[in-house]
Parts: structure tokens; sequence; C-alpha cells
């Protein structure tokens, strides 16, 4: 493994454009020409274009786009003037966004065609200048959507900057607003070192080299993909494959047939969706197979016959498939190891760039988020005497700088002798594997003082039969489980016992949801036990990474 001698994102690029001169770089699924050298090129093209329009070191720009290979072409440009990238994800409201311009005080803004709508008056009344990020053409203001595609490219004008702005390793290289589950959004400082140092350790859980293929399907502008899935293959010399539209199935499925990736980051909810809906049902369509997947031996035969066909279905080449940004169902990840799927967890926030712990290989285990990556320090603070758990608190060259503009709260998540408390409750097993218990700000006290977390009582949810996701929330005192059912499985189960479907599908809810209260509470502690479940027809609202928004429904 080659070691980074100078840890910021120009001198990474630079090296990479060097060693991997003829190889694919970032691409669109199909597309085959796009090289190392294609993308130094155009970096320094589009850094000139900055140049020009008077962005400077030390600038913020900001970076509103779907995924796309030009989007990494403008987070490099950025940088590579000395500017810090802001990057904007692509959910966030028309409000959101304001903030965010307002509070970064980013000059410039690099926007997508299909974002643009997202922009009122008072955001481009901000900024000096809009550049489209399908041809890096500067936009006139008061451009109407329907026009923008018609706008000339810029780059031809421009001067081509061959040589990169110097920078520091502790220089700022990214700010990321976070969207947060509880509703607070904050900026992140992330420097140079922060993310290059992640990229470079990543290598450490995983190897990668340039005989290797991403498909990207997680926003960019979170740090889980843009560290993992984007800087990581660069650094390495890796190709990334992006999809033209967001990844639906119809999408999806032709892309990993035509890319046959070699590795793949998702979030849980993509392949619990897929357990859930397509791989769990047919498990349980008859009482034989229901009884035989309650037997464990067949059970795991079942899923090696089914986790077969899904790593086909991924394109058969896969060898990390990366789950990270929330935990992991226990039903769906048992799937996925006695099914001998290559899959991986990680562990870590925004504010540590983001990976602090990983279960790779030899060092997965069901419900463990693995060990630590090497050079990060865990520790768990105030640890309980009797259960051993403790709010989990890192230290490492990936720790975020603070919070921008909001030294108060920067103080308040480091303790007195400078680790970053994560927020998140954990433990250690005697081999010192990691175990994520839930969010601190998440627990609920029960009537006799006890620690409950949602997150255990909602993994046990899941387990059951038809539900899709579940949310546990206090009312009135009392714990109450919103339950989103999978209707399809309801409906495609029960639709030949009445003919008046829709009333008798009802009824049935209706039982199942009293059938998942009394399992649910046979399986847990006496304080954790829930005293309502009620029905919640639509799927929860979520955050970019597929976590749900609680702070939206604790008041339902």
């Amino acid at each position: 493994m080659t070691q980074q001698i100078k840890y910021t994102i120009p001198a990474m690029l630079q090296e990479s454009v060097k060693q991997f001169a003829d190889k694919k770089s970032l691409v669109y699924v199909g597309e085959e020409n796009y090289t190392y050298r294609h993308l130094g090129d155009d970096v320094a093209k589009i850094a000139g274009l900055l140049k020009n329009l008077g962005i400077e070191k030390g600038d913020k720009v900001a970076l509103l786009s779907t995924n796309m290979p030009n989007w990494g072409k403008a987070f490099f440009a950025i940088l590579w003037v000395g500017a810090t990238v802001v990057p904007i994800l692509p959910d966030f409201h028309t409000n959101e966004i304001k903030s965010i311009i307002e509070h970064s005080e980013a000059k410039v803004m690099f926007v997508s065609e299909g974002l643009y709508k997202s922009l009122n008056d008072e955001i481009t009344g901000k900024l000096d200048q809009l550049i489209l990020v399908e041809n890096f053409a500067v936009i006139p203001k008061s451009t109407p959507a329907k026009e923008l595609l018609k706008i000339k490219s810029s780059l031809s004008n421009s001067l081509i900057q061959t040589e990169p702005e110097e920078v520091d390793e502790e220089d700022l290289a990214s700010i990321i607003y976070t969207s947060g589950t509880t509703g607070s959004s904050k900026g992140v400082m992330l420097t140079h070192k922060n993310l290059m140092w992640t990229a470079e350790k990543c290598h450490t859980l995983q190897d990668i080299s340039d005989m290797d293929r991403f498909i990207s399907v997680l926003p960019l502008s979170h740090t889980f993909e843009n560290t993992l899935g984007f800087l990581f293959p660069i650094k390495y010399g890796a190709s990334v494959h992006y999809l033209r539209k967001p990844p639906v199935a119809s999408v999806l499925l032709p892309a990993l047939q035509k890319v046959k990736p070699t590795i793949m980051l998702v979030v849980p909810l993509i392949i619990e969706k897929v357990f859930k809906s397509k791989i769990l049902p047919k498990f349980q369509k008859s009482s034989v197979t229901r009884f035989l997947y309650s037997l464990p031996p067949m059970r795991k035969v079942l899923h090696r016959v089914a986790a077969k066909k899904l790593y086909e279905t991924f394109g058969g080449e896969l060898r990390f498939f990366g789950i990270g940004g929330a935990k992991l169902d226990v039903a769906v990840e048992r799937f996925l190891y006695e099914g001998k799927f290559p899959y991986a967890i990680g562990y870590g926030l925004t504010e540590t760039s983001p990976l602090l712990a990983g279960a790779v290989g030899k060092n997965v285990r069901i419900g463990s988020t693995g060990i630590a990556m090497e050079g990060v320090q865990l520790r768990l603070g105030d640890a309980d005497l009797k259960t051993g758990e403790g709010e989990i608190q890192a230290k490492g060259p990936n720790v975020m700088k603070g919070y921008y503009k909001a030294p108060e709260i920067t103080k308040e998540v480091f303790t007195e002798d400078g680790w970053f408390k994560t927020g998140d409750k954990g433990w250690y097993d005697k081999d010192n594997f990691l175990y994520i218990k839930g969010r601190i700000k998440n627990m609920i006290v029960g009537a006799s003082g006890e620690n409950i977390y949602p997150e255990e009582i909602e993994s046990v949810i899941n387990k059951m039969r038809f539900v899709l996701e579940s949310l546990v929330v206090e009312k009135k005192g009392k714990l109450v489980a919103m339950v989103h059912l999978n209707m399809e499985e309801v409906e495609q189960n029960f639709k030949h016992m009445k003919a008046e479907a829709q009333q008798y599908i009802q009824e049935k809810s209706d039982e199942i949801l009293k059938e998942i209260h009394k399992k649910v509470n046979t399986q847990l502690n006496k304080f954790s036990r829930i005293q309502q479940v009620i029905s919640h027809p639509k799927p929860f609202e979520k955050t970019p990474t597929k976590k749900i928004k609680r702070f939206l429904y604790w008041k339902e």
C-alpha cells in the first residue's frame, strides 16, 4: 500500500492522475473512455473558471447536485483553488438551502439542472454566481429552468489552473451540514487531513485496487459516500459508476448487470427492503416453508440459496458490500451472514469523516460494528459498572475541527481531555467487538428510572412477519409502537380467503398488529414492553441516509 505523503485532496488527486492516467475514473454506467488523465485535465479547467469568477483560497463554494461524474470534478476543482466545499444534500428544502448559503457565506454555487428549481431569488441574490453542473456554464441571473441546457459551457473561455493552490493538511476542505434525526442541522468542519487520512485507513479494513468497480447509489454530499465511495476509490485508482436516473429497481438492476460492481455501499434500508419484500415472503408463503424456515439448519440452507440468487442480481462479482449510516436489522444481517453474502458493517458519524469502526471479513459478528479502525481510539465514557455500557467516545486524525461558527456547541461535544462524544451508547464484548445500543438522545426513561432504547425494541418488532419498519415513541408515559406493515404481502396472503377484500384485509391488519404486540412483549424485558401498537399507513419520513426523522413523530 502506498503511503500518502501529504494528506491534502489536491495532492492525492495529482498522484492518482499520474499513477492511473489511462485507467477509467468517474463515469456514467456504460461510459467507457473517461480516464484519470481526463479527470485531471477537466479539474484544471473548472478550477480556472472558479479563478475567473474571483474565487480565492478560503472562500466557500456550495455544491447542490444529484450524483454524477461532474459532481466529483466540481468537488476537486473547488479544493484545487484552495476554497472550501459546502456540499448540500439534494433532499434539503429551499429554506434549508437558504440557511446554509447564509450561514456558510458561500460565494458561488454549482447546481444541477433538476435542483435549480429548489433555488429562489433570496438564495440566488446571496450568491455571486451560479454554475450549471451538467456542462459548467455560468448561469445568468433569473434564467428560467427550461432555458438552462441552452447555455453554453464557460470552460472554453476560462484559464487552466494546472497547479493547485498550496493548502495545508489542517486547512478546511468541507463544511457538511447534517440532516439529523432530531431535526437540528449543524455545519461539520472537516479538514483535508480528516478526509484523506480516513480514505487511506479504509484500506486497512478493505483492500482495493485499480481493478475495482464501484457503483454509486448514496448521495455524494453525505460523508459516507463522499469519503468511502468517492475519495477512497480515487486514491487507489478504482472506477466509480453513476446512474443517470434515481436508483429505483428498473434503473439499478440493469446497471448492476452492466457494471458488475466489485464494491458497493448502501444504507440498511436498501437491503432490508429487498429482504422483507422479495426474500422473506417466499420463506413464509406456505405452512411447509414456514416450518422448514423455523429450523435453524434448514434456514441456513434457504438463506444460502436465496443469497446466491441475490449475489447474481448484484452482478455476480461483488467482493465488498458495505452497509452503514444506521443500524442493520438483525434478521436481515442473519440472512446475509448465513447466506455467505460479502457484506461488511461500518460505524461512524459525519463528525468523524465518517469511519470509526468496521466489521469486515473475519471481524463480522451478527449485531456488532466490529473493531476500531487502525489509528482510531475508542472508549466508553461514564460506563455503567453492571452492564459495561457507556457513551462511545473517539479520538483520531479523522475527528472534525468543530461545528462552523458554533464554538459553544463544539465545546459541548468534546470532553475536557479532548475526546469526541458520539452521543451513542455502546458496549464491548470480551474480544473487544463494539455493539451499539442506541442514540442517547432517543433514550426513554421508564417509570422506575430504567433506560429504554427504542432502537432495541424496534429491532424485535422489525423481525415480525408483515412488518416493513417501526418506530417506538413515548406518549403520556406509555410506550407506543408505530408499525408500517407490508400491505402488499398482507394482501397477497389473505386475498383468496374472502370476497370483501378491503374490509377483510383491514380486519386482518388489526389482527396482525395484535399478534405483533403479543409476540414482541414476550421477547422484551418487563420495563421495555409496549403498551400499544398502532398502524402507520405510510412509510416514515427519512433523512438522506434513510434514518427515520424521529423528531417528526414524537408529538404525533
